[in-house]
């Protein structure tokens, strides 16, 4: 046990660090890590397994700042434990190009999971890692050989709580019974606004329970011991666990500590001087006193920790050749050696096919194909599994006890979404999961977490515009494809028929730097033709589909509007009007494409006109405003989708006036 003095001082450190770097860069969040240091503490020091000269090692524990406001809690840990994060990154909190960001950022800072500041994300996240664990665990553990054995460990506030989303996450962990995920509440009663109980009354320990998950009331937060104990006793549950920890915000400041002051601003001068003579902290801003140093140092423990799974890991190898090598292989992300060549057949069964088909059905197959060799493969919906056609033959559904593939994540599409994340942050896997376009409004800000941290998340929307129907304007995409193009390092796919989906399917499985959007229609699209040429420019994102001699203008389109462009072109062809038709199935992917490609494919000087089923603006960029778009600019209808296509003017008839407007304005 360590003694009572060097707990204190210990938690102190952190106290000290969050409140000089905060008021240093006169910017940041105070409260939090004064208040969760005892916490940390007893988290990091008796129970975390990590090893800080190796912040990838496969086997390590994971932890998760789910309330990523207070990231100075995060970076005094890990500044402190022994992680290559200086005392002048330290100082250097919230400036531009530093290792310590005002929230957390994986791939940043040494040691950080995941990026966390959206409350709610960050624990759904770990729902996602402990996910992952227990599925690998699975598949790869053999007895005598837990080479996959660690826990995930997320803090959280009241304002990750009251988040919706981790009413889903955290109601799926329960049912999936994760016993390997700990979660410690910071319950100190204080958000933005003041103390919570007017706007945040639930009894949650009562509601966790009511998810299925192991509840441990009333810790005290400040008590190291307790928490400590709380941890232990987490660790023997069949079930996550939520350790509901009481605290005092901003603890240790004589006159701020309790009260929403000390959340989100520096304490001032002043009152650092008073809680730095209230906890007995004489060193000078920044200066940890050798003796602290030591008492957090874990590099040796977390070399010994690693060296141990490592001679495990050897012998696994020795005697499981074939399953340490797939481990590995899977854990960096690596794609087998023969998926460009079964990707490569299928590609060529859809041209030999020529199959008409819906795209949603066109992704089905592609998953099929693709699951073969990619065992990594972990798919899912929101629900909608019949619609959207995200399983496949083969896939085993997982269930609380029984490991598997493909994710039942009910009506949980944010959730589902941030969980996806998670898994995709732990590694092992490339998750999938679908629903129709126009809910990804509800998963899109963990769609610009995943685009932001450049996570190999695949989100299939299926659905994709008017053209499903009846179900009307609630349901009918219109504004999402344009919407979802706007998010950096999100490549989005619309593809036309079998071959640009089989393609589709395939970029974004290959993408390791970020998140990739499937969307696919409800309707058959038909085949169209191409040369071998035309197959290998669909990777380019854009490419001429069909060309003309002399062409006098361009049409552009995407999805189901290839085929209008088509029609149109043959139209005008017949009347003497030679135009080329472009499909643009990845506006991200085209824009990245040098210049003299994309001027080969929308040469300068010729008139065009774009078509797409959803909103108009954004096809300006392409066509200019002397060009004209034909799409829509109003919500839809409830109808039969032929009966939309023509009431909204999205006919080939239309498409050809649009070019011949064009061509004599």
């Amino acid at each position: 046990m360590i003694p009572k003095l060097s707990t204190n001082k210990m938690a102190n450190a952190i106290r000290a660090l969050a409140m000089d770097a905060v008021q240093k860069a006169n910017s940041g969040h105070p409260g939090m890590p004064m208040g969760m240091a005892e916490i940390a503490l007893a988290l990091w020091v008796r129970h975390y397994r990590h090893n800080p000269a190796n912040p990838g090692w496969i086997n390590r524990d994971r932890f998760l700042l789910s309330n990523g406001h207070g990231s100075m809690l995060h970076y005094a840990l890990l500044h402190l434990t022994g992680y290559d994060l200086s005392i002048d990154d330290i100082k250097n909190f919230r400036q531009l190009h530093s290792k310590t960001p005002g929230h957390p950022e994986v791939h940043v800072t040494p040691g950080v999971e995941t990026t966390t500041g959206p409350l709610g994300q960050g624990v759904t996240n770990a729902v996602g890692m402990a996910l992952a664990e227990t599925l690998l665990a699975a598949e790869f553990n053999r007895p005598g050989f837990d080479v996959v054995d660690h826990y995930t460990y997320a803090f959280v506030g009241d304002g990750c709580l009251m988040e919706g989303i981790s009413h889903e996450a955290c109601s799926l962990a329960g049912t999936l019974q994760l016993a390997k995920l700990i979660v410690l509440y910071d319950d100190n009663g204080i958000s933005i606004d003041g103390h919570v109980e007017g706007w945040f009354a639930d009894d949650t320990p009562k509601r966790f329970e009511a998810y299925g998950w192991n509840v441990i009331r009333a810790v005290d937060g400040h008590d190291v011991d307790a928490v400590a104990a709380a941890i232990g006793a987490a660790k023997q549950a069949k079930k996550p666990t939520l350790i509901c920890c009481k605290t005092v915000i901003g603890k240790g400041s004589p006159n701020l500590q309790g009260s929403d002051k000390v959340h989100g601003a520096a304490l001032g001068d002043k009152e650092i001087a008073a809680t730095r003579e209230a906890l007995g902290w004489t060193d000078a801003p920044f200066v940890i006193p050798d003796d602290v140093y030591a008492a957090w140092d874990a590099k040796e423990q977390g070399k010994l920790l690693e060296g141990d799974w490592n001679g495990t890991f050897a012998a696994y190898s020795e005697q499981h050749p074939a399953l340490a090598a797939e481990l590995q292989r899977r854990m960096a992300g690596e794609l087998p050696g023969n998926f460009d060549a079964v990707a490569n057949a299928y590609l060529l069964s859809c041209i030999e096919k020529k199959e008409t088909i819906a795209t949603r059905k066109a992704s089905q197959n592609a998953i099929q194909a693709l699951a073969q060799v990619l065992p990594e493969f972990l798919g899912g919906s929101a629900d909608l599994t019949g619609s959207n056609f995200t399983n496949w033959k083969e896939c085993v559904a997982v269930r609380a006890g029984q490991p598997g593939n493909h994710i039942n994540y009910g009506v949980r599409e944010f959730g589902m979404s941030a969980i996806m994340n998670g898994v995709a942050l732990h590694g092992g896997y490339i998750p999938f999961g679908a629903t129709f376009l126009t809910f990804s409004d509800y998963s899109r800000n963990a769609l610009r977490m995943a685009a932001l941290m450049k996570l190999r998340s695949i989100f299939v929307f299926t659905h994709d515009s008017i053209g499903l129907g009846e179900d009307g304007p609630t349901h009918q995409s219109v504004e999402h494809v344009s919407s979802l193009r706007l998010i950096p390092n999100l490549d989005n796919w619309r593809p036309c028929d079998t071959v640009e989906s089989a393609i589709a399917w395939e970029q974004a499985v290959r993408r390791n730097d970020g998140p990739s959007t499937l969307i696919f229609s409800r309707q058959n699209l038909p085949f169209q033709e191409r040369s071998a040429a035309q197959v290998a420019d669909i990777r380019r994102g854009g490419y001429v589909l069909q060309d003309a001699p002399n062409a006098q203008a361009v049409l552009i389109a995407t999805g189901s509007e290839i085929e209008l462009a088509v029609k149109a072109a043959a139209s005008l062809a017949g009347e003497g009007i030679a135009v080329r038709v472009v499909s643009i199935p990845s506006t991200d992917v085209f824009d990245r494409q040098d210049a003299a490609y994309k001027a080969s494919v929308l040469p300068k000087g010729l008139p065009r006109v774009a078509v797409e089923a959803g909103v108009t603006d954004f096809w300006y960029k392409y066509v200019g405003l002397e060009g004209a778009v034909i799409g829509i600019d109003t919500f839809g209808e409830s109808a039969p989708a032929g009966v939309l296509f023509k009431h909204f003017g999205l006919t080939a008839e239309n498409v050809a006036a649009a070019v011949k407007r064009v061509l004599v304005a």
